[in-house]
């Protein structure tokens, strides 16, 4: 029989730590992130250490990157220049031009214009979107943990305005159609993913689990054993405990 993987990450090289981490959580929704210069050039950047934080107040995280030398790189710099972004998030119909936005240009060369997207202005920032985004979340600045000189955790706070494609968000029940959407995930090295099958997994109350279980039975069981025998029914105590009902983030 093979043997558990076990490995110390703190003992580990920086880029088997990546590897792993980003080969294990999977899969990862992707932000394209864009910000904007002082120059006014529009900067975009994928980002899969991401994700939605809070809802009250509404919150997203990104995971930024300095270079190796600590110099920010731009969407970090921008963001602590003007205090805003723009999350685009990405579908399968713009996922090549978003893998463009990944080759390192330099400052003065836009990503957006090198992989041929439009832009649309902003309504509460003044930052604009991708026009081929799904959806776009304008973000203000919230803070930024500085964890090392090269990690910085960036909150950003979700304001006033969310866009969404015609025929993603049912506006009277503001519910989503995953199969207008089509959201591709980030997996590790260069795969990617499309969303697949779906499947329902129904949240219970505390009462509905037990009336699923059969609890109250065995709870009904564990007073009589208690009336005929206390000492046996604190061996079978553990039989019995019922796990308060699970909070999923």
């Amino acid at each position: 029989m093979t043997a558990p993987f076990e490995a110390d990450m703190t003992a580990l090289p920086l880029a088997l730590r990546y590897k792993l981490l980003t080969a294990l959580v999977v899969p990862r929704p992707i932000a394209l992130v864009t910000s904007v210069g002082p120059d006014g050039i529009v900067n975009a950047a994928p980002f899969s250490f991401f994700n939605v934080f809070s809802e009250d107040p509404a919150l997203v995280v990104l995971g930024l990157q300095a270079r190796p030398d600590g110099t920010p790189k731009d969407t970090l710099k921008h963001v602590r220049e003007t205090g805003a972004f723009v999350v685009n998030l990405v579908d399968e119909a713009m996922a090549d031009r978003m893998n463009v936005c990944s080759v390192d240009f330099p400052s003065n060369i836009s990503e957006v214009e090198a992989a041929g997207f439009g832009i649309l202005p902003g309504v509460a920032v003044p930052v604009p979107r991708v026009a081929e985004a799904p959806v776009a979340l304008e973000c203000r600045h919230y803070m930024t943990l500085e964890v090392t000189f090269r990690r910085h955790l960036c909150i950003g706070m979700v304001v006033v305005h969310l866009h969404a494609r015609p025929g993603i968000i049912d506006p009277e029940r503001l519910r989503v159609n995953f199969d207008a959407y089509k959201p591709v995930a980030r997996l590790f090295g260069n795969f990617y993913a499309r969303l697949g099958e779906k499947f329902v997994l129904k949240r219970q109350s505390f009462a509905e689990w037990q009336a699923d279980t059969g609890a109250d039975a065995l709870r009904q069981d564990e007073s009589l054993i208690a009336s005929k025998s206390p000492a046996l029914a604190e061996d079978n105590d553990a039989l019995f405990c019922a796990p308060a009902n699970p909070v999923h983030e």
